[in-house]
């Protein structure tokens, strides 16, 4: 292990132990972190962690030693955070979520980002595809039952949708190919029509699809960019984007 890596280890990043891990779908696995500095963590929903999945192998290049991941769920309480993570990239994050073991030690750090729970609007639209599902659900288990909610979640294999860790699926499921702009857009024109009053909507995952939304609602039906909150999860044409 290089110095730069016992730097992170020992300044940069805390540990936690994998608590439990459970396969949720062919291509997704719930894995629970528990860690005493859990219990004393800032947290708003929508926070991400950032974690070493690759410290101490040598076989991996740096910069793909660290990937980003919703925090789908949190308990102060007990000290310990849930992570859905999505296998069907096969990239190194995919690798570490099928092999890592219930008892090995992990790294990581909190990033808050700007993709966070907004209580402030009557309707809202949530739109992503699976590696989103877990970020979108903790969104919505923390808005009040008061609040008007249509969605559209996708993914090619519907197989591989899992439910809230409530037990709820309080999102509408569709089987559309990744980067089906125009099927997505016909849906969201529908869903959008529904929304009343102040609007809120939340675009994450596939970066075409985000930007090609993004356009949409801001050029199309003129909603103001502070109702417009878009998050890349990932982008096929790179490696690492979160």
């Amino acid at each position: 292990m290089g110095l730069l890596e016992n730097i992170l280890k020992k300044v940069v990043l805390q540990d936690a132990i994998i608590e439990n891990k459970v396969q949720l779908s062919p291509s997704v696995y719930q894995i629970r972190l528990k860690s005493e500095s859990i219990k004393k963590a800032e947290f708003e929903p929508g926070y991400f962690i950032r974690l070493g999945i690759g410290i101490g192998n040598d076989n991996i290049s740096f910069k793909d030693k660290v990937r980003s991941y919703s925090v789908w769920n949190i308990n102060h309480t007990e000290g310990y955070l849930d992570l859905a993570i999505a296998t069907e990239s096969k990239g190194i994050g995919a690798e570490w979520g099928q092999n890592c073991n219930i008892g090995d030690t992990v790294y990581f750090k909190w990033k808050k980002g700007n993709f966070l729970l907004d209580t402030t609007a009557d309707s809202y639209l949530m739109i992503g595809d699976l590696s989103a599902l877990s970020h979108l659900y903790i969104i919505h288990r923390n808005l009040s039952n008061t609040k008007h909610v249509e969605s559209l979640v996708y993914t090619k294999n519907s197989d591989d949708f899992f439910q809230d860790v409530d037990g709820s699926i309080p999102f509408n499921f569709y089987s559309l190919e990744q980067n089906a702009i125009d099927e997505i857009l016909k849906i969201v024109k529908q869903l959008a029509g529904k929304l009343k009053k102040e609007k809120i909507v939340y675009i994450a995952g596939d970066s075409r699809v985000c930007i090609a939304l993004n356009q949409y609602f801001r050029h199309e039906l003129k909603w103001n960019i502070k109702q417009i909150k878009t998050k890349p999860f990932w982008n096929p044409d790179k490696k690492g984007l979160e």
